[in-house]
C-alpha cells in the first residue's frame, strides 16, 4: 500500500504541477494556477500520515517506509525549486518570459554547493523521519531496512559532493560567442591573364 502511495504522490505532483502552471499560462487565470501549486505539500501530508498509520497497524518497518521517508525529505529540499525551476520554462516557452538562466565558472560551482545543501537537508528530514520510525517501532521489530535508508541518505549526500567538486576541479566553461565576425573569405584566384 505504501509502494503505491508513492507512486500516486509522485504522479500527483506532476499532475497537479502541469495543471497549476496550465492554468497560470494557458487560461491566464494565475492566482487559481498558485492554488492549484500549493496542494502540492498535501500529497506528503497524506504520505506521511499512511506510512504512520501503516507502521501502527503492525506493517513490518521495511524498504517501503524507507522510501516514503527519503521521498518526503526530497520533497521538503526539492520540491519548490522544482515547481520554480519548471516554472520559469514554462514561462519562458509560452509566456514570453525570460529565457532561462546558464550559470558557468563561479555561478555554476555557487548553484551546484547550494543544491548539495538542499541535498543535505533531504537526507536530514528523511534521517530524522526513519529515526522517529525506529523509535515507533522499538526494540521489538526489525528496523534494520530503515537504518539502511539513513545510510543511503548519507551516500546520497556523499555522491552529491564528488559532484560539486567536480564543478570545483572543471569550471563549467561559457560557449565561445557565435556572434564575432567570421573570418573573411578567402580571396578568389585571380585569373591570370595570357
Amino acid at each position: 500500500m505504501v509502494v503505491t502511495l508513492i507512486i500516486a504522490c509522485e504522479v500527483g505532483f506532476w499532475v497537479l504541477l502541469v495543471a497549476g502552471l496550465a492554468l497560470r499560462y494557458l487560461a491566464r487565470m494565475p492566482r487559481t494556477g498558485a492554488v492549484v501549486l500549493l496542494l502540492e505539500p498535501l500529497l506528503e501530508l497524506a504520505l506521511l500520515v499512511v506510512t504512520a498509520i501503516d507502521l501502527k497497524n503492525g506493517a513490518t518497518a521495511d524498504w517501503k517506509h524507507g522510501l516514503a521517508a527519503l521521498y518526503i525529505g526530497y520533497t521538503v529540499a526539492y520540491g519548490h525549486y522544482t515547481i520554480t525551476w519548471v516554472d520559469v520554462h514554462v514561462a519562458h516557452r509560452f509566456a514570453g518570459g525570460p529565457p532561462p538562466v546558464k550559470r558557468y565558472g563561479r555561478d555554476a560551482l555557487t548553484h551546484e554547493a547550494k543544491l548539495w545543501l538542499r541535498t543535505v537537508l533531504m537526507a536530514a528530514v528523511a534521517a530524522a523521519l526513519l529515526q522517529c520510525a525506529i523509535w515507533y517501532v522499538g526494540g521489538d521489530g526489525d528496523v534494520s531496512s530503515l537504518r539502511s535508508w539513513q545510510g543511503t541518505g548519507l551516500r546520497i549526500v556523499a555522491i552529491h559532493a564528488v559532484i560539486v567538486l567536480t564543478y570545483l576541479i572543471w569550471p563549467k566553461k561559457a560557449p565561445k560567442d557565435r556572434t564575432a565576425p567570421e573570418e573573411s573569405p578567402a580571396r578568389p584566384r585571380e585569373k591570370s591573364v595570357r
